[in-house]
């Protein structure tokens, strides 16, 4: 009896043995369930940023109209001026010198003409010297004119109220005729300058076109804070960049306190209306050579690697622009675990439940 032990034990140990092989073998054939959506297609607007040059909507350069030394300048760098505010002073003694002689000849002239008029009007000297003096006297009268403006042109005013940026010229200065003295800039409105691209410029115009209500955007300034005050695109350029694709808008922002000069850059952030737009959660998708993909599933349960072309991304979501159509199921999770042609089992989720738990998104 003592040799059968050994085997009745050997007996139960294949027994468990083979009950537990059975039990793991039950467990690794438990199919998994892998969760499945689709894409949720409405209509949407993302927000979009385009680097942009602000300017003031009046900004000039001052030079000087007349040859002379810098003889006066009554303002100061970044100083804001008002309209007609005596600005610089060109030393005008040679024009003042001009003025007084033209003066001189046209009073001299004027008493040839009164004395010419006397001898006409008593039938002395013909009609035709009457008006030949008078000829002369009226040119006389045109060189004072043109000498008081070129004496006027060696004060220099501001055309309009603005800021001063820095001089040109300094105090003694000989300037010639057209050198530049400083710039000025009307800082009360700004003009912000921005390239968007043809697909975007047709949907603004569909948009603008359907509600007949100017776009609103703001502007992200270079501290990354966005400026208080919203702008209006008032103005698009005539033509498209042939090398660039993009065309030129203009919106105008108010600017109150002065804060935006005239040369700062910038971000216009304009939100772009996407109708009938499909969305996709970002976790969905895999990446492959900088491409995107997805794994769609077909009516059979298998799934299939698809390519996808990301249109716009907000927050946890893409907007797909092809690749991909409204109604088709896509896998949510789980995509690293299978390769193309691999027969699956899943759970179908809402698209509407799936974004519900991802970052908001516009309606």
């Amino acid at each position: 009896m003592k040799p059968t032990f050994p085997f009745l034990l050997a007996g139960f140990s294949a027994l468990f043995g083979s009950a537990g092989c059975s039990k793991q073998h039950e467990e690794k054939e438990e199919p998994i369930k892998f969760l499945v959506t689709s894409p949720l297609q409405q209509d949407t607007t993302i927000t979009k940023d385009y680097v942009a040059q602000i300017h003031a909507f009046q900004h000039i350069e001052l030079r000087a109209l007349e040859k002379g030394y810098l003889e006066k300048i009554f303002v100061d760098e970044g100083q804001r001026v008002e309209k007609g505010q005596l600005m610089f002073q060109i030393l005008p003694t040679l024009y003042q010198a001009e003025l007084k002689k033209a003066q001189a000849e046209a009073s001299f002239v004027n008493i040839e003409y009164q004395n010419t008029k006397k001898l006409a009007d008593g039938n002395i000297v013909s009609g035709n010297e009457l008006a030949l003096s008078q000829a002369k006297l009226e040119k006389a009268r045109a060189e004072v004119a043109l000498a008081q403006a070129h004496l006027g042109f060696t004060t220099i005013r501001a055309p309009f109220s603005g800021i001063m940026d820095h001089f040109r010229a300094r105090l003694g200065s000989l300037v010639d005729e057209g050198d530049l003295l400083t710039t000025l800039s009307d800082n009360r409105k700004m003009w912000v300058y921005y390239n968007v691209p043809e697909a975007e410029y047709l949907a603004y115009q569909a948009h603008h076109a359907a509600t007949d209500t100017p776009m609103h955007v703001q502007l992200r300034m270079a501290n990354n804070e966005v400026f208080d005050y919203p702008g209006v695109v008032q103005t698009i350029e005539a033509d498209f960049n042939s090398e660039t694709g993009n065309i030129a808008f203009r919106a105008t922002f108010p600017n109150p306190k002065g804060l935006l000069r005239n040369g700062e850059t910038g971000s216009v952030l304009m939100t772009v209306p996407l109708p009938h737009a499909l969305i996709v959660p970002q976790k969905a998708t895999f990446e492959v050579l900088e491409k995107k993909f997805m794994y769609v599933v077909d009516s059979r349960s298998v799934v299939h690697q698809r390519e996808v072309t990301v249109a716009a991304e907000m927050p946890d979501l893409y907007i797909l622009s092809s690749g991909l159509k409204a109604g088709e199921k896509i896998m949510l999770e789980g995509i690293r675990k299978v390769k193309d042609g691999d027969k699956i089992s899943f759970t179908y989720q809402d698209p509407k439940a799936v974004i519900s738990h991802l970052k908001t998104y516009s309606e």
